[in-house]
């Protein structure tokens, strides 16, 4: 283990999909290949350890503070050695630190508010990974980090994509609410179910940590890798496990819950990253822009989401914080809609920790589906 470093502080909406499993507008999916080098020690979904360096520390991950890879490797050390633990960026931060607690040194290598998609590493970020003993990571959501991740040698490599069973979501969505107008039959909603699952072209979408379940089952990978990495502390590991699971599980109650009775079950995003929320709570997600926040929607694909908005009787249209809101707020002045924010929670919080941003989320969709 090394010496702790210095702390520091998405389904979519189509006019031909089935009926009853959401999938999103676009289909601009990053590609989820994987990486594969006999440098880096790869360990299952089960077994291994958390992604990229440089960011949250275990004092910070959780408050919503860190750093980048480059400035962990300048911070200094102290006597207290601790599991450094390298992730990609925030939501598997929480996840290490909820985890690990006092035993772990957590780092993001993406910095805080920065929109972490497109986020290059520089080399000294790629340096800083060696010191990590280990790296935590999703595959597809980050290219430059996947590449990072297949540099270096040394640090155990966790691949968070099986235990968080990635899913493709089709570009071009469903729509429950104008489906159960159509009539589509069982036998065409089982086939569209499997393309929704498996995905014609082999891409998934990154974004399971917007489904608390998911969170659960990779907070269980976690634990385990941090307990074969550090086996001194694994019952430790198992304790904070609970107690994290207990955690998200009362937040998944909130938003079954929440979301049961609701006017409306389709809702309107800047960017498809909510599609796993969708899923599990049986809505339909239309987005603006796909999977990839900064891609510009044609004109065609806009016509398609205000033919939804119309539909539907959406009356918001979400944005979120680390993108431009210019193309949502021109299409809610062009639709007589106003706009929320709904967080993808890709970047730490100002305040609070992701389940206030989640619950922060619950009472957004409340509101703009009209819930009791």
């Amino acid at each position: 283990m090394k010496s702790q470093t210095e702390p520091a502080s998405p389904a979519s909406r189509t006019l031909r999909d089935d009926a009853h499993a959401p999938a999103s507008i676009q289909d601009r999916h990053l590609s989820a290949a994987r990486r594969s080098r006999p440098a880096a020690h790869r360990l299952g979904a089960g077994t291994a350890a958390l992604v990229l360096a440089a960011g949250l520390s275990s004092c910070s991950a959780l408050s919503g503070e860190d750093t980048s890879a480059s400035q962990t490797a300048a911070g200094s050390s102290d006597t207290d050695a601790t599991l450094a633990v390298s992730t990609s960026f925030y939501p598997i931060a929480y996840l290490a630190t909820a985890v690990g607690g006092e035993h772990v040194t957590v780092t993001s290598v993406t910095p805080t508010s920065v929109e972490p998609h497109d986020y290059e590493l520089s080399p000294k970020d790629v340096t800083a990974l060696e010191a990590a003993d280990v790296i935590a990571y999703v595959p597809g959501f980050q290219p430059s980090l996947d590449e990072a991740v297949s540099q270096v040698s040394g640090p155990t490599v966790l691949d968070l994509g099986e235990a968080a069973n990635l899913v493709h979501h089709e570009g071009a969505g469903h729509d429950h609410e104008a489906e159960e107008a159509d009539g589509h039959d069982a036998d065409e909603h089982d086939a569209d179910e499997h393309d929704h699952a498996t995905g014609e072209d082999g891409e998934t979408d990154p974004h399971f940590w917007l489904d608390p379940q998911r969170m659960v089952a990779t907070a269980g990978a976690v634990q385990e890798a941090l307990a074969t990495a550090d086996p001194d502390h694994a019952g430790d590991y198992e304790d904070n496990l609970e107690t994290l699971t207990i955690t998200l599980t009362d937040l998944d109650t909130s938003y079954t819950e929440g979301l049961d009775q609701c006017e409306r079950t389709t809702f309107v995003t800047s960017h498809a990253a909510f599609g796993y929320l969708a899923d599990r709570y049986d809505l339909t997600q239309a987005s603006v822009s796909g999977l990839d926040p900064e891609a510009e929607p044609s004109p065609a694909e806009l016509a398609e989401i205000k033919e939804v908005v119309e539909e539907t009787g959406t009356t918001t249209i979400f944005t979120e914080e680390l993108v431009s809101t210019r193309t949502a707020e021109a299409l809610a002045s062009e639709t007589g809609t106003t706009t929320a924010v709904l967080s993808p929670v890709e970047s730490a919080p100002a305040d609070g920790d992701y389940v206030d941003v989640m619950s922060t989320n619950l009472e957004a969709l409340r509101s703009g589906l009209s819930c009791q």
